[in-house]
């Protein structure tokens, strides 16, 4: 498996891992709070950009990862800070630890990917990793 693909794998592991423990925390009646439909909505975006980092050879999903692992671990520090929609959270339990890690992991492997799939070098478009000497078959 090649590096970008490993990259891609790891980074929608931690998206998928954030998600359930947001779907996790929903069920557990984080619902019936002002957050409860920003928890069904991360659940649902983990699963969708996991889900395209997979299956889309693009820089996009790259970008998304990185913006989800941002946004989701920015709102919960708010959170825990100065509260967020009346709810003021602590850096307390296990399930607090395996997002904020899954996110880190996001964040970091979604710039790794962006870093090798430079979208400024060429027009948006993967550049052409065919080997010097080498010629294409069409």
């Amino acid at each position: 498996m090649s590096v970008p693909m490993v990259l891609r794998v790891v980074a929608a592991v931690a998206a998928l891992v954030s998600a359930v423990v947001h779907l996790r925390l929903w069920f557990d009646g984080v619902r019936d709070q002002s957050v409860g439909p920003a928890f069904m909505v991360n659940a649902a975006a983990g699963l969708v950009i996991a889900v395209l980092l997979l299956t889309w050879q693009h820089w996009v999903p790259a970008l998304l990862v990185v913006g989800f692992g941002i946004c989701t671990l920015g709102a919960f520090t708010i959170s825990t800070t100065v509260g967020l929609f009346g709810v003021h959270d602590r850096w307390v339990g296990g399930y607090v630890w395996t997002a904020a890690v899954a996110e880190v992991v996001a964040i970091v492997t979604g710039l790794l990917l962006l870093a090798r799939e430079n979208p400024l070098r060429s027009g948006g478009q993967l550049e052409d990793r065919t080997p010097a000497g080498r010629q294409h078959l069409h």
